[in-house]
């Protein structure tokens, strides 16, 4: 749908709204209140909101827990011991995987120091790493720290990418000129798959590409891009993936991360990793006996039994995604994007208050916004709050808006330009 097409009116949400065939899965979630009403949140980008299941999901292992003490690792429904392939099916659909290149283990950051040190083994001829500049804090200090494990100085190692002056993002021709500049000593490119601060989706498959023709590895964070990008991580040749699974993943505050490893590396008896007793081979596992064999796939870097708890909670969210489809979350969330964009660019003209900093291409943002804010500061992202919209302030002067198509509505956007317009009021 066009610009053009969009209305700001209510009956237009409203019929938006009823054409919608994902409408229904608003009311499987939980949403919080501000002053007695429900919130209109836009925050699914720091933290999805809870699905309406969860607790049933967490008390049937609690329950098997009661139960069945330790014989639950081996008996009952979904016996611990094979539980990490329960959420296989949907996370390869999610990130566009085969299930044995995808399980979910640890958190995000710990999962990029893992995958770091199998893929990111620097010498004297290849040491450097390209990333984007303003990378999230967790990606900055995680490669800081790998350069410096291996005695080497990051001013020298890392490559950071900024946009061109008087721009806000990067432009793919631009990264894949810096993968030449530094093709003899470049090992890796890690990034985002989406940039946090401005919402811009990297075009993974040129850069992966890019990458692999200097001889080079290509691994990528999507912390923001998880759930709400169209995402082939197979085909797109990617050699490592993380991501965490409380953002659009909806699966809890802090919960488990998850891996992707190509399957051209399962077998790769070269790769270093450091190990733990649940990467072993499952059938000897509990010989117990010395001598690392990785199990096949991204299996084989995990280290501990699973989280029994954090799995439960992530599957009930998994589960509405298998049902939804990330097909049509995808179109839904370019619909819900383009008429957010639509209504602010309408109100704010030329005001001078608001900015739009993220990409106007579809296929180059995911569902968030992200409002460079000319005046008046936090004041604005204030004042929307107090008028019901949860959305996220990043410093010195952004406010993100993720709506988010499993749970956001038409009508959601409508309401947030007329507090918009309200707000303007005060600012412009």
């Amino acid at each position: 749908m066009s610009n053009n097409q969009y209305e700001f009116s209510e009956s237009f949400a409203r019929q938006m709204d009823v054409q919608d065939t994902l409408s229904g899965f608003r009311d499987r979630f939980y949403f919080p209140q501000i002053n007695g009403k429900e919130a209109i949140y836009f925050c699914g980008n720091s933290l999805g909101l809870q699905p309406k299941t969860v607790a049933t999901y967490i008390n049937k292992e609690l329950d098997n827990w009661a139960k069945l003490g330790v014989d639950g690792h081996f008996y009952g429904e979904d016996a611990w011991y094979h539980v990490r392939k329960k959420s296989k099916p949907a996370l390869s659909a999610i990130v566009g995987a085969h299930e044995h290149e995808v399980v979910a283990m640890n958190n995000l950051t710990s999962n990029l120091h893992f995958l770091m040190v199998s893929f990111y083994c620097p010498d004297q001829t290849r040491y450097k790493i390209i990333t984007e500049a303003g990378a999230f804090p967790s990606d900055m200090y995680m490669l800081e720290t790998q350069v410096k494990f291996h005695g080497l100085d990051p001013e020298k190692c890392i490559v950071e990418l900024s946009p061109r002056a008087g721009e806000y993002t990067l432009r793919t021709e631009d990264i894949l000129m810096a993968i030449e500049a530094n093709k003899e000593n470049l090992a890796l490119v890690m990034m985002a798959g989406l940039q946090y601060y401005t919402g811009q989706v990297f075009d993974m498959k040129a850069i992966t590409a890019a990458a692999h023709q200097v001889g080079a590895r290509a691994g990528f964070d999507l912390a923001h891009a998880v759930g709400n990008a169209k995402l082939e991580l197979h085909d797109w040749g990617v050699d490592f993936a993380t991501w965490c699974s409380y953002k659009y993943l909806n699966s809890g505050p802090g919960n488990i991360s998850g891996i992707f490893v190509h399957e051209r590396h399962a077998e790769n008896q070269e790769l270093p990793r450091f190990a733990g007793w649940w990467g072993h081979d499952e059938g000897e596992r509990f010989r117990m006996e010395k001598g690392f064999k990785p199990m096949y796939g991204a299996d084989g870097w995990q280290l501990a039994n699973s989280n029994v708890l954090a799995l439960a909670a992530h599957q009930a969210s998994l589960d509405i995604f298998e049902e939804a489809g990330m097909d049509r979350l995808r179109a839904k969330s370019e619909l819900l994007t383009g008429y957010l964009e639509f209504l602010i660019e309408k109100i704010s003209g030329d005001s001078g208050v608001l900015e739009i900093i993220t990409p106007k291409i579809p296929n180059e943002r995911g569902c968030q916004l992200s409002l460079l804010i000319h005046k008046g500061g936090k004041s604005v992202f204030d004042e929307f709050y107090k008028h019901g919209v949860v959305g996220d302030w990043r410093n010195p002067n952004v406010i993100r808006l993720a709506p988010t198509p499993l749970y956001n509505s038409f009508i959601d956007i409508y309401q947030f330009a007329k507090i918009l317009e309200q707000s303007l009021q005060k600012f412009a």
